[in-house]
Formats: C-alpha cells, structure tokens, sequence
C-alpha cells in the first residue's frame, strides 16, 4: 500500500468520517458530497471509492467536475477525494484578506490539510491541475509531513519571471485578472458565460472533447458575481503574496516522489522545458507531454489516467 499510516486508512472507512454526506451529481456516480469547514473557509468536497486517499484540485475557471471523466475509475482503487477550490465552484468566498491573503496558495493548501484530516487522512497523495497544481506545488512545499506523493498538471513555478510575448498572448488573462477591483469583474459580468466559453477555446486548449454536461455545471458556477471576484482574487495573489511565499521557501524543493505532466500543444509545452525547470525545484521528479493542449483530464482522459494510475501505487 502506498505510505499512508493504516489507522488513517481504517479511520476513512468509517461512518464518522463521511458524516452529513449528500448524493453527488449524475457526473459522479456513487460519489457523495459534504462541506468541510476550515479555518478559513467552507470546502465543497466530493468523495468516493475505496483504498488509500488520493486528493485532486482543479484548476481555473473550472471546478472539481474537470475530473470527472477519471474519477470513478480512480475509486476503483483509491479514496478520492475531489474539492472546489475555495472561491470557486460551491465553495466559500472569504473576504480578500490584506495583500490578497485569504486566496494565496498557502491559505488554499491549509484548507486541503484540513480538509483531509477532517476526512480521517493526516498523509495522502494529491494531483492538481492549472491553479490546482500550484496548490500541490504549496502542500509539497509548505507540508511535506502530509504528501506521500505529488502530480502537477500543465504547469510550470514563478512565470511571472519567465514572460515573452507567446505567454501574454496565451495567458492574458494573468495580466487581466490582476487589474484592480472592480475592472475585470465588471467585464467579465457583462458577459461572464461568453468569457469563460472563451477560455477554452484558446488557441491550443484542445478543449473539443469538453462534455456539455461540464460546460453547463462550469458556467452555473462562473456565473456568480462572488465567483468571478474571488477567482480574480486568485490571481492577484498569484501576482503578490504568492510569489513573496514562494521566495520565502526558495530553499525547500519538493521532496516527494513528484510527477510532471503537461500538454505537449499547448502553451506550457511548447514555451518551457519543463522538465528542467521542474528539477530546479524538487529531488525527485519525473514527467512527460501529452498529446493535448491545456485540459488534460478532458482533453485526453484515459492518457491522463494511465499516467495517475501508474504513479500512485494503490496496494
């Protein structure tokens, strides 16, 4: 089994654990819903399966449903675990906080720790993609107590220290987002489906293979006024408080086992060579490309897949 203490593996089996849980969504089969109170938000979470805890996060402008074409075959052999990222999806959406605090990657990986000892799982693996990964990025970093093993989705660390024209015309929505309240919010609200549709199809988001049924749940969620402020929230602290974290822990690599995947089409693939910047930044690091752009749970699932599955031991 992967290194995860058995007591907490026992203790997730058990009704406490699970306490207060609802029926998922038809996008889940036999998965289960609950709110999670942590110290500094209200985590939606959807659990399934059995085996040892496997943690996945989403990223931007998405919510736990970009798993869902990979999560019922992963609870074949893992608890999984999937959560809104707080200020996305149906989760909370705390206060922006001094410096953008309250949606810095270290407030959201606190909120991941808390949500998986609430679960009865104080060591777990954990996979995340785009915003998500940055988090994974936090929790190895800042938590390496609680990651047995970490893999990061179709990004790479600090880009804001790496920009050409191809990021800012790829990604100008770093720059959009950071602008101050309440410009891009009230952008974004004047057509908040049309943006986020726009989002993926970028050029090189390969997003055809995007079910409706996700699309439709994606946009329930975006189009909330508190949904569109705090995402850019998000970003404004990716653009501060994130990276004076990161310089904080300039030292500390990530020293779990730690997979790197990417989309060989899409920006991060075809500007970086991502591997060799990863290794600047943990001990034990593998990865390669898929063939896809930047959605890699949608765009090549079953790739995607066969990648988790054979890097995070199940027995």
């Amino acid at each position: 089994m992967m290194d995860v203490d058995r007591r907490d593996f026992l203790k997730a089996s058990t009704v406490g654990a699970f306490a207060g849980q609802l029926a998922a969504s038809p996008l889940f089969p036999g998965f289960a819903t609950r709110k999670v109170e942590t110290s500094g938000a209200t985590i939606n979470v959807v659990h399934g399966g059995s085996g040892p805890p496997l943690l996945l996060i989403h990223g931007y402008p998405q919510t736990h449903v970009e798993w869902h074409q990979i999560a019922g075959r992963l609870a074949e052999r893992f608890t999984v675990v999937m959560t809104d990222l707080r200020g996305y999806g149906d989760s909370s959406k705390p206060p922006d906080g001094e410096n953008h605090a309250n949606y810095s990657k270290r407030a959201m990986a606190l909120d991941h720790v808390e949500v998986m000892r609430a679960l009865g799982f104080d060591r777990f693996a954990v996979a995340g993609h785009d915003r998500g990964a940055r988090v994974t990025w936090r929790l190895a970093v800042e938590h390496p107590d609680h990651v047995v093993r970490a893999a990061i989705l179709d990004i790479v660390p600090l880009p804001y220290s790496m920009v050409s024209r191809e990021f800012a015309e790829q990604y100008f929505h770093w720059f959009f987002l950071i602008q101050p309240a309440p410009f891009p919010e009230t952008l974004i609200g004047n057509s908040a489906e049309y943006y986020l549709r726009s989002r993926f199809l970028r050029p090189g988001a390969g997003t055809s293979a995007m079910r409706s049924e996700a699309v439709a749940e994606y946009v329930r969620c975006f189009k909330d006024p508190a949904t569109i402020h705090a995402t850019c929230e998000d970003y404004r602290a990716g653009a501060t408080i994130d990276i004076a974290h990161a310089d904080e822990t300039r030292d500390r690599k990530v020293t779990c086992p730690l997979l790197v995947l990417w989309g060989a089409r899409g920006t991060v693939g075809r500007l970086y060579d991502v591997m060799k910047i990863w290794r600047e930044h943990a001990t034990d690091v593998r990865g390669k490309g898929l063939p896809a752009g930047h959605f890699l749970p949608e765009e090549v699932p079953d790739r995607t897949l066969a990648e988790l599955l054979a890097f995070f031991p199940s027995a």
